[in-house]
């Protein structure tokens, strides 16, 4: 618990500084920005790396299906909205949600969705996944 604590501290911590001093855009999809603030090796491993991102949604915006080819730690900062994982019960995004996925890059494990529920305001994720170095921030699913 003191762990996710720690990696949570570390992440706001990022999303601020990034904030500040701005952030690298990645790929933009319809209404769906995602913004690289860190990405580092593990010293723990060095054939794997961290990124940290921040994913901003416009009012009503959909990610689309997708996977992420590793270990997703997502929290909510701010907005409402909804993870939509295939075959399982819709989990409310609202500020405070933490929600943990893994999956093979080779082998989706999970395929979800997110999706801003509001029509007049933003949502914003705070993104922190581990992979396997060079693999894409994400992986669409038709």
């Amino acid at each position: 618990m003191k762990r996710i604590g720690l990696v949570l501290a570390v992440g706001v911590m990022s999303l601020v500084v990034g904030m500040l001093i701005g952030g690298r855009r990645a790929a933009a999809q319809d209404g769906l920005t995602r913004t690289v603030i860190l990405k580092q090796d593990l010293e723990a491993d060095p054939s794997k790396e961290v990124t940290m991102f921040v994913a901003d949604y416009k009012p009503e915006a959909k990610t689309g299906k997708h996977y992420h080819p590793g270990q997703e730690f997502i929290y909510v900062i701010d907005g409402h909205g909804s993870m939509e994982e295939v075959g399982k019960k819709p989990v409310e995004m609202k500020p405070g949600v933490a929600i943990y996925f893994k999956s093979d890059p080779k082998s989706p494990a999970y395929v979800h969705e997110g999706i801003n529920l509001s029509n007049k305001e933003g949502m914003k994720l705070l993104v922190v996944l581990i992979t396997e170095k060079g693999q894409p921030l994400a992986y669409p699913v038709k």
